[in-house]
């Protein structure tokens, strides 16, 4: 698959205030972007993800390091460069809230050099297509911060560019403008054949509409896969066990000594059992511990892992275990 950008060995460092001191905020970032797909850019906080963002969008220069947008280096060709990306930046800092929904459309078109008359037709489409066509009239700062969401989306289709970046575009919406912008962003793909670069913590999101991520944290990236493959590779078989009997210190030694990361519970009323299995064999070596005093069990109920968790494993170095324990 052909890559639209290509981020090699980026570093960016920042002096303190009032110190000699420096912070290595990216030490050594690479990835590649495809044409056509979404990928996700995470990281947690203070990860080096904003720095990288900004210096795709050319907000910032890299101290070393290339950025290749369509082949053209952001640094040597800048302008030629970031004529193929469009961002949408948290906090909708891409509108004018005293203009109306349509306003802001002409206005923003009319800064890429394209006429009033040349675009009626396209903003036409976009207020339709993006369910604003009722609010054109409507002055932005009146605007539900869903629908101020979707305007800042349509500005940045109408820029033409082949590469949308976003930064936290679900922030804040509630879950039915939440659900209509993913929507919106898979329709980008399918119907416009653009590109899109999503950074967010919502990791529903993530899941739901990325076909790959990239998760840096650091300033280096910890990990390049697909969403599907990440998700195989962090399967876990975890259930909850409720027992009809209490299990015996002989078994509660031995689940210690073959699952050391069990939680065992009980009350007066019952017994309980919350365990992860790296591998399907080990049910069996859980129903030898529960059958050597005849324990009872009463339900077995299988839990399914999400990306959000996914994220924090890979955060937390757990990637690596999760490799060697899948082969």
């Amino acid at each position: 698959m052909e890559p639209i950008i290509e981020v090699q060995n980026l570093k960016k460092s920042y002096k303190k205030r009032r110190s000699k001191e420096y912070v290595h905020a990216v030490s050594d970032v690479s990835f590649k972007v495809n044409r056509g797909e979404i990928l996700g850019l995470l990281g947690p906080n203070g990860a080096g993800k904003t720095t990288t963002i900004k210096m795709i969008c050319g907000l910032l220069i890299p101290d070393s390091g290339t950025i290749r947008i369509k082949g053209i280096d952001n640094k040597e060709k800048r302008l030629k460069a970031l004529r193929h990306i469009s961002s949408v930046l948290e906090g909708n800092r891409n509108l004018y809230w005293r203009l109306t929904v349509k306003e802001n459309l002409e206005y923003f078109a009319g800064n890429r050099g394209m006429s009033r008359k040349d675009v009626s037709e396209q903003i036409e489409d976009l207020l339709t297509k993006f369910n604003l066509k009722d609010k054109e009239n409507e002055l932005v700062n009146r605007l539900s911060r869903g629908m101020q969401q979707k305007l800042a989306i349509a500005v940045a289709m109408l820029a033409e560019s082949e590469v949308i970046l976003l930064d936290e575009p679900t922030l804040g919406l509630d879950v039915e403008t939440g659900y209509e912008v993913r929507e919106i962003l898979k329709a980008i793909v399918r119907d416009y054949n653009r590109t899109i670069i999503i950074s967010s913590h919502d990791m529903d999101v993530i899941q739901d509409i990325c076909e790959r991520t990239v998760i840096i944290n650091q300033g280096k990236v910890l990990t390049d896969d697909r969403v599907e493959n990440l998700l195989k590779l962090f399967e876990v078989r975890a259930y909850t066990i409720t027992l009809g009997d209490p299990l015996s210190s002989q078994q509660q030694q031995l689940l210690l000594q073959k699952f050391p990361q069990h939680d065992y519970q009980q009350d007066a009323y019952q017994s309980s059992l919350n365990i992860e299995l790296a591998k399907s064999e080990g049910i069996y070596d859980l129903f030898d511990v529960l059958q050597l005093n005849n324990t009872s069990v009463e339900a077995i109920d299988r839990k399914t892992i999400n990306f959000e968790q996914i994220f924090m494993k890979i955060v937390k170095g757990e990637k690596q275990d999760a490799m060697v324990q899948s082969s």
